[in-house]
C-alpha cells in the first residue's frame, strides 16, 4: 500500500542563473507523478553553491514509496538529515566555513500535501483568488518582521534581506519545519527561490498564475523576474491540482 495521490497533478518547472550571477546554484525537483517537488538554493561561493543544492535534491528525488504522508514527511527528514551531515563533512574536508543550501519541499499524499522547509526558499498557494504563503522564512528580516520592526515592504529592500537563519548544512543538526494542508480542486502551489520573490510582487505573481498557458506558468514567471532584474538565481515550480471526481460531477452535471 502507498499513500498516491486522489489527485492529477500537473506541473512545470524552470531554473534561471539571472543576470548578474556567473553560476546557477538553485536546483529544482518536479515529479508530478508521485508528486513531489522541491526547490534548492545553495550558497558558497564558486562550484560549491550548486554542489550543496544538486546534493540535497538528489537527496530527496530517492524519497521511497510511503504508506502514510508521515511516513513521507519522516523519510525527508531523514534524507535531509544525511544530506546535512554530507555538506558539513565536504566543508571540512574543503575547510572552508560553510557549504549549505535552502530547501523547500512539497509532498502530495491521498488527499493532503505535506511540506517542509529551511531558509528563506518559499511556498505559495493560490486558492479562490488568493495568495497566501505557505511557508515562513527563517531570515533575520523575517525575525524583525515578526517583532513589528520591519514592515512587508520595507523587508523587501533591507540590507539583510539575504541573510537567513537556517540552511542544510549550515549547522550540525538540521532544523526543519513542517506542515500539511488538504489539497481542494483547482489548487496551484508555487515553489520558488528568494531570486524570484524578491524580484516579484504577490499581485505580479497572481497576474502570471491566472493568465498564462498552464504548461508555460514557469517560464512566465523566470522571464518577468529577469525583467525585474534578475539580481539572483531564479527558479520557480508551478504545481497544480485537479480532482477527477470534481470533473466528473461538472461533466456530468452541467450548470443549467
Amino acid at each position: 500500500m502507498t499513500c498516491a495521490s486522489q489527485f492529477r497533478w500537473t506541473s512545470s518547472a524552470r531554473s534561471d542563473v539571472g543576470r548578474v550571477r556567473e553560476i546557477n546554484e538553485d536546483a529544482c525537483l518536479d515529479q508530478p507523478e508521485p508528486g513531489r517537488w522541491a526547490v534548492a538554493d545553495g550558497m558558497g561561493g564558486h562550484a560549491v553553491g550548486d554542489l550543496a543544492s544538486r546534493l540535497v535534491i538528489d537527496a530527496l528525488s530517492r524519497l521511497a514509496s510511503p504508506v502514510s504522508l508521515k511516513t513521507l514527511i519522516a523519510d525527508a527528514r531523514t534524507r535531509l538529515q544525511t544530506a546535512n551531515r554530507q555538506l558539513r563533512d565536504e566543508a571540512a574536508r574543503r575547510q572552508v566555513q560553510r557549504i549549505g543550501s535552502t530547501v523547500v519541499v512539497l509532498l502530495a499524499c491521498d488527499r493532503f500535501c505535506g511540506y517542509l522547509w529551511a531558509g528563506d526558499s518559499r511556498i505559495y498557494l493560490y486558492r479562490e483568488g488568493q495568495l497566501r504563503q505557505l511557508t515562513r522564512d527563517h531570515s533575520q528580516v523575517e525575525q524583525l518582521k515578526s517583532l513589528g520592526v520591519l514592515t512587508d515592504e520595507e523587508a523587501r529592500h533591507h540590507p539583510a534581506q539575504h541573510m537567513i537563519t537556517r540552511a542544510v548544512g549550515a549547522t550540525d543538526v538540521l532544523e526543519l519545519d513542517d506542515d500539511a494542508i488538504e489539497v481542494a480542486d483547482g489548487d496551484v502551489f508555487l515553489l520558488c527561490s528568494d531570486g524570484l520573490s524578491n524580484e516579484l510582487s504577490d499581485d505580479e505573481i497572481v497576474a502570471v498564475l491566472t493568465s498564462a498557458e498552464r504548461e508555460n506558468v514557469s517560464e512566465e514567471l523566470v522571464e518577468l523576474a529577469l525583467a525585474r532584474g534578475g539580481r539572483d538565481n531564479i527558479t520557480a515550480v508551478v504545481v497544480q491540482a485537479e480532482d477527477p471526481d470534481a470533473s466528473d460531477k461538472t461533466l456530468l452535471n452541467p450548470s443549467p
